[in-house]
């Protein structure tokens, strides 16, 4: 299988499903593949991509954590089918104990692990030439680019959320709620 190295170049709002594009650009090209995502997955790459860390380990810092105190080695992952409009991925791993393996991963869960572990992310040629577009015109009304810090905002926001509800304070609980939409840019049910 030919791949080609990609980089993430920004993540961004998607409003036709509510969830976020990860733009992957070719190293040593001109396309971009935009892989949708959901929220939380988009949360995790963009506070790895910033260096932001949780007060305790996200599920993909967990993984992380497990595969250095095994002594396994993420060598690289790899987007590699699409089927239907939805990507799959590998996960290249290799250790002293077992050799070298491949693991199933959805493409979001694997550039995650990717940039906290550092392995290089590709994307096969075959994928790039049905899914890649070259991207001319950088302005897109639709697409906005993820600020980590009001990731990070929010899910504190959300951690107090929780909090407000465990001690039945609702008026709190909605002050909250409201407060989480509107950074997420949705409509709290005002009048605008």
């Amino acid at each position: 299988m030919v791949t080609l190295q990609v980089e993430i170049a920004k993540i961004s709002f998607y409003p036709p499903s509510k969830g976020y594009a990860v733009i992957l650009k070719e190293l040593n090209g001109e396309r971009q593949l935009p892989v949708i995502v959901g929220a939380f997955e988009a949360q995790a790459i963009a506070l790895a991509i910033e260096g932001i860390e949780m007060p305790r380990p996200m599920t993909h810092d967990l993984l992380s954590n497990l595969l250095e105190t095994m002594e396994v080695d993420v060598k690289e992952i790899v987007i590699n089918k699409l089927v239907e409009g939805t990507f799959y991925a590998k996960i290249y791993v290799d250790s002293y104990n077992f050799g070298e393996k491949e693991i199933d991963s959805r493409p979001s869960d694997a550039i995650a692990l990717a940039l906290r572990v550092d392995a290089p992310v590709f994307v096969s040629e075959t994928v790039m030439n049905e899914a890649g577009v070259k991207l001319t015109d950088q302005k897109d009304s639709e697409v906005f680019k993820i600020d980590a810090s009001i990731i990070q905002q929010e899910y504190s926001l959300e951690e107090e959320l929780k909090k407000a509800v465990d001690i039945e304070n609702y008026e709190l609980a909605a002050q909250l709620r409201d407060k989480i939409k509107s950074l997420n840019g949705e409509n709290s049910g005002g009048h605008s």
